[in-house]
């Protein structure tokens, strides 16, 4: 596949959740020689989602989602990643 591991978490998170907002931040570099830093440049990244998908869910749930819709990435490409999910409506 081409293109970043970044552009990657993006496309599949559009496709599966249609978000209304959607921020993925490449955290490695403040991570750089920690455990998990593989020298990648691609081991740690923080997502911040809004979407429908979301209501109803517990924050538990909602990480789930995320992780299930992001396959092989989360636990196994990269070493950690933050995930804030939302609904519409709900307070960032």
């Amino acid at each position: 596949m081409s293109g970043t591991l970044q552009s990657e978490i993006e496309r599949l998170l559009h496709a599966a959740f249609a978000p209304i907002r959607l921020v993925v931040s490449n955290d490695s570099a403040n991570h750089r020689g920690h455990a998990g830093d593989d020298g990648s440049g691609e081991s740690h990244f923080s997502v911040t989602i809004e979407s429908a998908a979301f209501a109803g869910q517990t924050r538990l749930q909602r990480q789930r989602m995320v992780y299930a819709a992001l396959g092989d990435i989360p636990g196994g490409r990269v070493h950690a990643m933050a995930v804030r999910a939302t609904a519409p409506g709900e307070a960032a």
